[in-house]
């Protein structure tokens, strides 16, 4: 049997065939962006760049420089936040967040900096931009910080205007964009987002190790790391400028070329055609899991305010025995639990045991997807065996 692979959210499986092939060449090429003045390392700097440029077409930034590299999104939040933030400094985010912004958030509130967390609905996931603009206006806010989309129910938190609100008192704003980056259009000029942080391995469809953080105009922050940067060599002072001032050490050239390759196919193929396929399958899904009496479904019901990250449980079994099952009998791949997001499971009621999670990707099939229902409606008639 063919395994199923079940588990986008996480990072995505399979990659477009140029990903791979990307990669590799890279990795026989050879060549360091920055160290050097021979064709490998002038060849690198070429990929880096236009690496860049991609990324400022897809996300409608004017100067790509703005986009720093990082090894995950994970590092870019840290960057963003601990550049950023200082004693007395006040964030307001969501109880939906994911603990790449949690545990940060934790540190710095340890360190001086007031952390509010607004609720966000128990039945969706959704947080109300008023409930937001009403707790940044509680006192003077240096952040407002909010996850595009939740990692355990998909989720799609309304942004129109919120960027603008945001300007207007004089609040910054990021976006968390690990699970929206590459499945759903993202403008950041017309959000007026100031700092945007995302992984290459998800929706965009590169190799894990890649990741950016954008920053906006007019924004200084305090690098995480210090050291070779390929610029500005002969100064033991940290560059001024970006991207360079965020980004030292060596590049991971070989997943850079692997993300620019998936840029191109996400050009190439259009964010709308892949927003629309994978909202296609998110329906089926749903709709199959409505169908099973013993489910229950977390998030909305529409899926159009989704992205692809479902969670339900199942009645009489625990999801880590669901987890287990399908991997072990069915060969689909699934992920259960926590999900690193212990607010969001609490925000709605599956804290501590957690959640089945489904997340399709724009080259799951319909026949996976029938496949996986057939599974879920076995264990409702008890026609797998237990543990």
């Amino acid at each position: 049997m063919n395994s199923i692979y079940l588990d986008n959210a996480a990072t995505s499986h399979p990659k477009p065939d140029s990903v791979y092939l990307a990669v590799q060449e890279a990795l026989r090429t050879g060549g360091s962006p920055g160290r050097g003045s021979h064709y490998q390392a002038i060849a690198a700097e070429h990929l880096i760049f236009a690496t860049r440029e991609a990324l400022a077409k897809l996300f409608n930034v004017e100067s790509s420089d703005r986009f720093v590299f990082t090894s995950n999104a994970t590092t870019a939040i840290n960057q963003a936040l601990f550049g950023l933030l200082l004693p007395g400094d006040r964030v307001v985010t969501t109880t939906i967040e994911h603990n790449a912004v949690v545990r940060p958030l934790r540190e710095l509130q340890n360190r001086g900096v007031e952390v509010v967390k607004v609720a966000a609905d128990p039945a969706t996931g959704i947080v109300t931009k008023s409930a937001l603009q009403d707790a940044c206006l509680c006192k003077t806010t240096r952040l407002l910080l909010v996850n595009h989309c939740s990692n355990v129910i998909g989720s799609i938190q309304p942004l129109t205007g919120l960027g603008r609100w945001c300007k207007e008192h004089d609040v910054l704003f990021m976006l968390d964009g690990a699970q929206s980056a590459g499945s759903i259009p993202i403008d950041l000029k017309a959000l007026e987002v100031d700092l945007f942080a995302a992984p290459g391995h998800k929706g965009l469809l590169g190799p894990q190790g890649t990741g950016f953080l954008y920053v906006n105009e007019g924004i200084e922050l305090t690098p995480l790391l210090y050291g070779g940067t390929g610029a500005n060599s002969h100064s033991d002072v940290q560059p001024e400028f970006l991207p360079e001032r965020l980004e030292s050490g060596t590049f991971n050239l070989p997943g850079l070329a692997g993300l620019y390759a998936a840029l191109q196919f996400l050009q190439q193929t259009g964010i709308e055609q892949i927003r629309a396929r994978e909202t296609e399958l998110i329906e089926k899904i749903l709709s199959g899991l409505r169908n099973i009496e013993t489910v229950k479904l977390y998030g909305p019901d529409d899926a159009m305010l989704r992205a692809g990250a479902i969670s339900f449980n199942l009645m009489k079994y625990d999801p880590s025995e669901v987890g287990f099952l399908l991997d072990q009998q069915e060969k689909i791949s699934v992920r259960v639990g926590l999900h690193c997001a212990p607010d969001a499971h609490r925000t709605i009621g599956t804290y501590p045991h957690g959640t089945i999670r489904v997340s399709p990707g724009y080259f799951t099939t319909e026949t996976e997807i029938d496949c996986f229902l057939l599974a879920i409606q076995r264990f409702a008639e008890n026609k797998l065996k237990s543990l």
